[in-house]
């Protein structure tokens, strides 16, 4: 039984990594880009991991994948977000069809400061 869920824990895994490198390979800019591949890389990793750990029941192998999942699900969408904003900051070009720019004018290129809402 340990042996089925591991095959389809890991099939699923696998599943979830291929949408994320469809993601990498269809969405128009950089930031989508990284939103499909982080998420759907994160999932499929823990995934496989998961059946990694069904796969050979064991304390230590247990051990080792909660820390690298947790590992990842803290590193992942951090490491996202400052490719993004350096992105952003150096000019990379959003999508044509992007709607919202919230940083847009709020960006000083010469100090490169952050211009943010005055609290009263």
């Amino acid at each position: 039984m340990n042996e089925l869920i591991a095959s389809l824990l890991q099939l699923l895994g696998a599943g979830f990594m291929l949408i994320a490198a469809l993601g990498l390979w269809r969405m128009p800019d950089l930031l989508t880009r990284m939103h499909a591949t982080t998420k759907a890389g994160v999932l499929g990793a823990g995934l496989m991991l998961l059946g990694l750990v069904f796969a050979y029941p064991e304390l230590p192998v247990l051990v080792r994948a909660v820390a690298i999942v947790g590992f990842t699900m803290l590193t992942a969408p951090i490491a996202a977000h400052v490719i993004g904003r350096a992105a952003y900051f150096t000019g990379v070009p959003m999508w044509d069809h992007t709607i919202k720019d919230e940083l847009k004018g709020k960006y000083d290129t010469d100090k490169h400061t952050l211009d943010s809402p005055d609290k009263e």
